[in-house]
């Protein structure tokens, strides 16, 4: 479409966009709060490093399906209708978790809440990027990562409140029951809001070409750009579409060579590589982490909360410059910065000594150092890869693959995210932080060049001009 011919309902386009990334938001949340938990699950379960990893992990395993279903759903059913369910497993999961009187009960809930955040992580950044101009769709999408770390980080001030009113302890009662369970519950609130706002927002109007239905397509764009721009838009769309077929999962495929499209490579590089990284290890155990460093419950659970702080800044500074320089110049400085971070924490960690055979303990000095090179990781992380990603997959495939390249993209994420988190507390107490994050810098370093030869820039591009 042509910029300069659009009249943008900017209110507009920002309250859907809104709408859209509180999925963002209880994606953090429902990833987050487990952060908060661990002490009270091992106390109530009676698990060890495996059995944490289990109770961790499950929502992931939920994710990945929850990812690959939705990718192809939202091609069935709609963008809106998938994010819509995703939100009443939000708050089923919320509510079994909490109360679940068993680890296997425990599990089954958190899958439930996994399939939920799994559809929301990938059907949110498409749908924000199928109702936002071009020349701003990177900031719109950006939004989605702002929200996620605003979730995680409102899971951490969350998690401290109900530990301080058990007298800091998670496994102490509050109104009869004790604060972990609690730390669980909360999320139904922000569930309930998002399946509420959700039916205040419209449907994608590139879904609604797909479907045939023309007119409504139009109303919405019309109501988001102006009737001439809508015209050519829905044109746009409809050319973009009537030399294929309908979208298909085996679409993915290069019809030439055999075996997946470049483009799907790319998407998965991105995918797997800002898991493997090791970011949620911070985010998931990041309590655990500080624990193991030497700091107190209260302490560590109050270094998450700095630690969501940095991350929204980091957002925000992505959002005012990712149209302007690119995606892949971000991406480039993230994984440089994220290297560099990472083994200075490798660094701190290997200079600590074991306390009864299991538990580092590091000099304060080391201790502080390790915490700020943390942040800088952080930091880097979610001023490049942390957000970048998500706006990427959403814009980066042409509209025939789109919803089959988000399925097998978040499914790729997910099963990483699952293998990182599985594996982190058997790294941890098997081979130390030491060689646990030098895997992850490794990591860090391998996705420089890895980006340098596979992404391409999207930067200003209309959805309709991408190829692959």
């Amino acid at each position: 479409m042509n910029q300069t011919a659009e009249r943008v309902n900017g209110a507009l386009i920002l309250a859907i966009v809104a709408v859209a990334t509180v999925g963002g938001f209880m994606f953090g949340f429902d990833s987050g709060v487990i952060n908060g938990t661990h002490k009270g699950l091992a106390a109530t379960f009676g698990v060890g490093a495996l059995g944490e990893g289990l109770l961790t992990g499950a929502l992931l395993v939920g994710c990945a399906i929850g990812a690959f279903s939705a990718g192809r759903l939202a091609d069935v059913i709609g963008r809106r209708n998938v994010m819509i369910l995703a939100a009443i497993l939000f708050i089923i999961s919320a509510l079994g978790s909490g109360a679940a009187g068993s680890p296997v009960l425990f599990i089954l809930a958190r899958f439930i809440g996994g399939l939920g955040v799994g559809a929301a992580s990938v059907t949110a950044p498409v749908y924000i990027s199928e109702v936002t101009p071009a020349r701003t769709r990177g900031r719109m999408s950006s939004i989605q990562q702002v929200m996620i770390i605003t979730g995680l980080t409102g899971a951490f001030v969350s998690n401290y409140f109900f530990q301080q009113a058990a007298g800091a302890d998670s496994t102490a009662d509050i109104w009869g029951f004790p604060a972990w369970r609690w730390m669980l519950w909360v999320q139904v609130i922000p569930a309930t809001v998002y399946l509420l706002a959700l039916f205040t927002i419209p449907e994608s109007p590139r879904y609604l070409v797909v479907k045939g239905r023309d007119d409504d397509a139009r109303k919405v764009l019309t109501n988001l750009f102006g009737a001439t721009a809508a015209d050519l838009k829905v044109a746009e769309i409809r050319n973009s579409l009537s030399a294929d077929h309908r979208p298909r999962l085996s679409d993915i495929l290069d019809p030439v060579r055999g075996g997946l499209r470049p483009i799907i490579w790319a998407g998965l590089m991105l995918a797997i590589f800002q898991q493997l990284v090791g970011i949620n290890v911070i985010f998931y155990y990041g309590a655990t982490l500080w624990q193991l460093a030497g700091f107190s419950e209260a302490d560590a659970l109050r270094n998450n909360i700095v630690s969501g702080g940095v991350s929204i800044a980091a957002c925000i500074f992505t959002i005012l410059v990712i149209d302007k320089i690119g995606r892949k110049p971000l991406l480039l400085i993230g994984s440089a910065g994220m290297s560099v971070a990472l083994f200075a924490m490798v660094y701190a960690f290997s200079t600590g000594h074991l306390e009864n055979g299991k538990d580092l303990v590091l000099e304060p000095n080391m201790g502080i150092f390790a915490f700020y090179a943390a942040n800088a990781y952080v930091i880097f992380f979610n001023l490049s890869w942390g957000p970048v990603m998500w706006v990427m997959l959403g814009e980066m495939f042409p509209n025939q693959i789109r919803g089959s390249a988000l399925a097998v993209c978040g499914l790729a994420q997910w099963t990483a995210n699952f293998a990182i988190s599985l594996t982190f507390p058997s790294m941890a107490a098997n081979l130390g932080l030491t060689l646990s994050y030098s895997f992850y810098a490794v990591c860090a370093v391998i996705s420089f060049f890895l980006v340098s030869k596979l992404i391409q820039e999207t930067k200003g591009k209309e959805l309709e001009a991408m190829e692959g």
